[in-house]
């Protein structure tokens, strides 16, 4: 049974998508079968296949890496091949839709599956990853048990006997997790964005690509960690284990400003309420930081033997000035010092057990503490100090371009990468008492969803009925500073809307900075600007988020075109 509804998505090579087409619909004749084929690219969209057609698809094979808008086929199975693949041997493109079809309709029917979901801040993602999951295993008939380990601990948690009687276990997640209690099942890792834009392209990949995990956790050696991750997870792992502490430590220092003012930390004011806020709030919480981030940038490359030589480097780089530049070093050089003693020490089977609860922390918290001490610490603090001052000292262009870079970031992949890239560098640097990046990152983080709410509004001929309903549900989560919120619609028409959120949150970032506006607060959004002292310059500050937010409004209306004109 060959597929009857093919998508050939060719952008500029719109020659060879017509060749393509051609030589699909031979293939299909010879074999006595008809296929609905619609042809996308620069020049436009021929064939186009009506509404009805592409949702009540089951079977879709899809040609090329261009723009599809796949969404609009539901729940269909979808077959990708490449322009080049088809060419070459378009029977053999047809072969492939009817083996997948069959192989999805009998080995993998049914199939019991256990996931976890996780991302950085454990907001957004989590539970966005959970529900695609979710929906996609019952389109595809399977059962599926969702784990979300979000930003206050893991929620619907795996037991015991539900992952023994798993057929396969799906990590979706953007940091680390444990994955010691799934030893000897068939283990499948990726990340949140293909459970979130795809679920059931991934389900499927993962029941034919997964590989039996193995048991490691007892010895505390971790070689498939190591292998299958790389330095940003494990930057990220460090970040969101400290984003707990910024954001305790950032409010009761600005509850502490609320109640004593600007000097409460001044020994004149010691014994009150206000000074012990403070003293919690940034001797304490602000002060577990730095080795908070390097202990679990350490643990995400070592497991648990890496935390104590991790963190241990991360308070000697906080006693150097080397702040939180040292402390990733001192994870990073902690977490891969301890894996690497881990694999070359031998020892006999009785010692064994002795390494991941004291060998390898006193070797490893040596190593990262010698070397911070005499090599990496002193030239690091010299470089957090350049850097500190160059940030501080910042005016005019050099602001409002940073502004612009650190705005623009948050919009550029709405929770990927970028955006934590720029999220990262912001809140690691309130540690050095420069709260200026802070405020443009929030800023440009709040304004996509928001900008998205508006347009909605203002511009509704730019919007389905469906993008109209759940624009309020973007709002609020634009207030609250879940960029997120405009993924959808950014899913949708990303050639047009990702542009206009860019503009419009680097235009608020760009504000931000070059009116000096700090933010002492790494996240709450809106909700934590009416503390007194958390934000400088408040006025111009929610300015700048109008017009960061109108900019995006009207950027979507220039740049979308109206929903009942031809999609082009």
């Amino acid at each position: 049974m060959q597929a009857s509804t093919v998508v050939i998505a060719a952008g500029e090579r719109s020659i060879e998508a017509v060749l393509a087409a051609e030589a699909l619909r031979r293939a299909a004749c010879q074999q006595g079968a008809e296929l609905a084929i619609e042809i996308r690219s620069d020049q436009g969209v021929t064939g186009a296949l009506p509404a009805t057609q592409a949702a009540a698809a089951t079977q879709l094979l899809l040609v090329g890496d261009g723009e599809a808008d796949a969404a609009r086929f539901g729940n269909a199975q979808i077959v990708r091949a490449s322009l080049g693949e088809v060419l070459d041997d378009p029977l053999a493109a047809l072969a492939l839709v009817a083996a997948t079809s069959a192989t999805a309709s009998t080995a993998d029917a049914g199939k019991r599956i256990v996931a976890v979901t996780s991302c950085p801040t454990g907001i957004a993602h989590t539970f966005m990853a959970a529900e695609g999951l979710q929906q996609a295993a019952k389109a595809l008939g399977h059962a599926i048990r969702v784990e979300t380990q979000g930003s206050v601990g893991a929620q619907d948690a795996l037991s015991d006997e539900e992952i023994a009687a798993a057929d396969l276990v799906l990590i979706a997640a953007d940091r680390e997790v444990d994955l010691s209690r799934f030893a000897g099942k068939r283990l499948f890792k990726s990340g949140t964005k293909s459970a979130i834009n795809d679920g059931q392209n991934l389900i499927r990949k993962a029941l034919a690509e997964a590989g039996v995990q193995a048991g490691t956790a007892a010895s505390g050696r971790t070689p498939e960690k190591a292998r299958v991750t790389g330095p940003y997870k494990h930057l990220m792992t460090g970040v969101s284990f400290m984003l707990p502490f910024v954001t305790a430590g950032g409010l009761l220092i600005a509850l502490a400003f609320a109640l004593g003012g600007i000097y409460a930390f001044d020994d004149a004011h010691k014994g009150t309420l206000a000074w012990s806020l403070f003293q919690i709030g940034a001797k304490s919480g602000f002060m577990l930081m730095v080795p908070a981030l390097a202990g679990y940038i350490a643990y995400s490359i070592a497991d648990r033997p890496g935390i104590a030589p991790g963190m241990i480097g991360g308070l000697v780089a906080v006693n150097m000035d080397a702040g939180f530049i040292g402390g990733i070093l001192a994870g990073f050089i902690a977490g891969y010092g301890v894996h690497w003693i881990n694999r070359a020490l031998r020892l006999p089977r009785s010692l064994e057990g002795l390494k991941p609860v004291l060998i390898l922390p006193v070797l490893g918290t040596l190593l990262v503490g010698l070397l911070m001490m005499y090599v990496i610490g002193t030239p690091v603090a010299g470089l957090l100090a350049w850097l500190t001052d160059w940030l501080r000292g910042m005016q005019g262009s050099s602001a409002i371009l940073l502004g612009l870079l650190l705005g623009g970031m948050m919009a550029v992949d709405m929770g990927g990468p970028v955006n934590k890239a720029s999220y990262a560098f912001s809140t690691a640097l309130i540690s050095s008492q420069v709260y200026t990046p802070m405020a443009a990152t929030m800023i440009g983080g709040m304004t996509p969803p928001l900008g998205i709410a508006l347009a909605t509004w203002l511009f509704s001929n730019r919007f389905t009925a469906e993008e109209r309903g759940t624009a309020g549900a973007a709002g609020v989560l634009g207030l609250s500073f879940v960029t997120e919120g405009a993924i959808p619609y950014a899913a949708r028409d990303p050639l047009r809307t990702i542009p206009a959120l860019i503009l419009g949150s680097a235009v608020a970032g760009a504000i931000s900075m070059a009116a000096g506006v700090e933010l002492k607060v790494p996240h709450g959004g809106v909700f934590v600007l009416p503390i007194p002292n958390a934000v400088t310059h408040l006025g111009v500050y929610l300015l700048a988020l109008v017009a960061g937010v109108t900019v995006t409004a009207v950027a979507l209306r220039v740049l979308k075109k109206p929903v009942t004109a031809p999609t082009l």
